[in-house]
Parts: C-alpha cells; structure tokens; sequence
C-alpha cells in the first residue's frame, strides 16, 4: 500500500462532480436552484458524472494497486538516501480549484451575467483541480534513492519508469526553488550526466533541498571507496611480537636485542672484528713471543 491517502482525496474531489451531473442529467428540470433557471444539456452533465467516478476511482487504483516494488540493489550496493515529493502542495493546488468551480456554478445559476464568466471560472477551476491531483498522484508514486553507486528515480502511474544515472558520470548537480515551492520550504534538485548533460533524473518538490544536494556531492568522490581490510596502524600483537623479536645491524653484524631483554652491548668488540682497522689485536704475534723468549 502506498503512502498517504489517495482513495480518500480522490473521492472527496470526484464525488461532488457525480452529484453534480447526476442532477444536470435528471433533476434540473423538476428541482431548478433558481427562478429562470437556464437549462444545461443533459449530455453535460454526464461528462461531469463520468469524470467524477474516473478520480474517484483513479485515486483507489494509486491507493492500492500502482505502488512500485522496490529496485534491486548490486553487489556492495546500499541506500545512502531516500526522499518522496512532498504532497502538501499537490493539495493545496487542487483545493485552489475549488473556489473557482463554487464561483463558476454560481455566476452560471444565481446571475444573469454573460457566458463567459462562468466559463473561464470553470475552466481554472477544472485545471487547477485537475493538475494538482494529478501531482499528488504522481508524486504519491515516485521515490528518489541515492546509494553509494547510483542515483534512482521510480514512478509508476499507468506504467513503471525507472530513470537511473551512475555517479560516477555525474557532470553537474543543480538546486532549483520555484516561488509556489517556496511557499512550503520544497525544492527541486536535478543530477546530470553525461558528457552533454541529456541524462538526468530531477527530484522535485522535495523537504531540504539543499541537504539533498549535499549529500549527492558527498558521493561523489566516494563511488569506489572500499572498506580496509589492512590498518595501516600496527596492532598490539604485532608490535610486541617485533619488540621481543632480534635484529641485526647490517653494518657490523652485531645482534642487537630491540625488546629491552636487559642485555647490554660489550664494551669491547668481539673477537670476529679483531682485523678491522683501529682495533688492536688481543693475539700475541710472533715476534713478541720470540723477544719474550
């Protein structure tokens, strides 16, 4: 099930056009609102019966049947982030209509006013209801996911779109703020890739923007970092086992205890260094033992 309640709005707006066309259809001739009430065709008001019953039940479709599955995650693949468009201005778009469609009906029955102001009315009440719904829609069906290798984009309305662009050949990362998302704190961030750019997923109508931004930066740089398997710190085994482990100075080959056993070095060198130059040595030679003799 998605998120959200779809079925319940979509029925709050689509039922009062059945109504509606239902009295336009059957009831306008015996209950008129007005004195001198005009009359509208009958077909008129089945148009807006059957428009009704489509949101109406469009929006039980989004509610309960259009929700995507998941995406599969790869190999060393994991969700760093994951965002949904924000739903609160898709409403208030739709609820905006509403005032426009009460003010359309009403020039149209209680005035004598000509056509054209309950047609235009009409018309910006119909468009503003029709496109915030079907945002809300949309945005009740899509989800941005950044991982550690790919940003996501999922959206599924009659079909499943799922747009995708690897990081590592992300060439620009933009921040946009229009005025009506301004007045809800949202935000639209767009990721390209690509040497020209054409490749882009555009995650609109989001909650702090700018920390979204920032957190698709911050992968950037970090598409192939591993984990360390080695420390590049010696660990406490390793440097006992060298501290009571002997070395050798290549110089002189005189073993040297490194791990502070409590041997101390001769005073005088041994005897294998008795043919070096300045060492005097220990060994009578053979004319002192003639001269002693």
């Amino acid at each position: 099930m998605t998120r959200g309640l779809p079925a319940v709005w979509s029925s709050l707006f689509g039922l009062p056009f059945v109504a509606v066309g239902a009295y336009l259809v059957a009831l306008q001739t015996r209950y008129p609102l007005t004195a001198n009430q005009p009359t509208v065709p009958p077909t008129a008001g089945v148009a807006l019966a059957v428009f009704g019953l489509f949101v109406a039940g469009f929006g039980a479709y989004v509610q309960f049947v259009a929700m995507p599955d998941r995406p599969t995650m790869r190999a060393d693949e994991w969700v760093v982030d994951d965002r949904n468009p924000a739903q609160r201005s898709a409403l208030a778009k739709a609820l905006a209509g509403v005032p426009f469609l009460g003010a359309g009906l009403s020039l149209l029955y209680a005035t004598d006013h000509p056509l054209v102001y309950p047609t235009v009315a009409l018309a910006v009440g119909l468009y503003l209801l029709s496109t915030g719904l079907h945002q809300y829609w949309r945005n009740t069906l899509t989800t941005y996911l950044v991982t550690n290798k790919r940003m996501l984009e999922e959206y599924r309305f009659l079909s499943l779109v799922r747009t995708e662009v690897p990081l590592d050949k992300v060439r620009a990362v933009e921040e946009r703020q229009s005025a009506w998302d301004a007045l809800f704190g949202l935000g639209s961030v767009s990721v390209r890739a690509g040497a020209s750019g054409d490749l882009s997923v555009t995650v609109r109508s989001v909650y702090d923007p700018d920390e979204f931004a920032d957190v698709i930066r911050d992968r950037l740089g970090r598409v192939d970092e591993k984990p360390t398997t080695e420390s590049a710190e010696p660990d406490a085994t390793d440097e006992a086992d060298r501290q009571q482990r002997p070395e050798t100075t290549p110089a002189d080959g005189v073993v040297v205890d490194v791990g502070g056993g409590g041997g101390k070095l001769p005073s005088d060198p041994p005897t294998a260094l008795t043919g070096l130059p300045g060492r005097k040595s220990e060994e009578p030679s053979e004319t002192d033992e003639q001269s002693s003799d």
